[in-house]
């Protein structure tokens, strides 16, 4: 007999997908510094690189996670959600203000999606 693991709830599942959206905007931001790099900022331009690939590779890493309902993974989202409040609180006014608000929206459907009830039941550490 094979026990099946139910459904992910639709809060979870796009909040993780929300998650993996900012992930490979993030991946990107990464390939994009890496092709812009110039000798005058080449430390630079690769350490940025790296911090956001790693910074990307953790979010999907942990949007994956969430999904196979590993508790552990809300933190790292969590804290990424928080970031990105802050990072959208510094852009706000002037030009930037779409940005802020795109970036403070995500961030609080993401946060969301992860504590709706129905998410927190799924991810809730239960003895087999």
């Amino acid at each position: 007999m094979t026990l099946r693991r139910p459904s992910n709830p639709a809060p979870l599942v796009a909040a993780a997908s929300l998650v993996v959206v900012e992930a490979l905007v993030l991946l990107g931001y990464a390939v994009l510094e890496l092709a812009n790099i110039s000798s005058g900022r080449a430390a630079v331009a690769l350490t940025t690189s790296v911090f956001f690939a790693a910074y990307g590779a953790l979010l999907i890493a942990a949007a994956l996670a969430v999904t196979r309902g590993r508790s552990w993974a809300r933190s790292p989202i969590v804290l990424a959600q928080l970031i990105q409040l802050g990072v959208a609180w510094s852009f706000r006014g002037g030009d930037t203000t779409l940005v802020a608000v795109g970036l403070a929206v995500v961030a609080v459907v993401v946060l969301a999606g992860l504590l709706a009830p129905s998410s927190v039941d799924a991810l809730a550490d239960r003895e087999d």
